[in-house]
């Protein structure tokens, strides 16, 4: 399985971005998917290959489920860091709301 692992534009080159990973590693990523980047920009990225430029609150949301995922297999706490799903009722996406609404 790949995981995606949002990381923040530090340079922009033509065809690819320096990039800085959540633990600080400095990454040459491929932009050729997504275009020229500016810095500052967010992307997630799969293999040092960017496939999609995203906001800066959803590599946080992000950021937080992967740490989550590491607590979760270390044994440690983790449902701090899903706060906004926490005492929710899961909700069917709209594209599936309107073929159950259908039948």
């Amino acid at each position: 399985m790949c995981i995606g692992i949002p990381m923040q534009v530090l340079e922009a080159y033509a065809e690819a971005s320096l990039c800085t990973t959540p633990n600080g590693e400095l990454v040459t990523i491929d932009t050729l998917l997504v275009g020229p980047q500016q810095p500052g920009n967010w992307l997630l990225t799969f293999l040092n290959t960017a496939r999609e430029q995203i906001e800066a609150e959803q590599a946080e949301k992000i950021l937080a489920a992967l740490i989550g995922l590491q607590n979760a297999i270390a044994g440690d706490s983790f449902e701090h860091l899903f706060a906004d799903l926490i005492d929710r009722e899961p909700q069917l996406p709209e594209f599936l709301r309107t073929s159950e609404s259908k039948d």
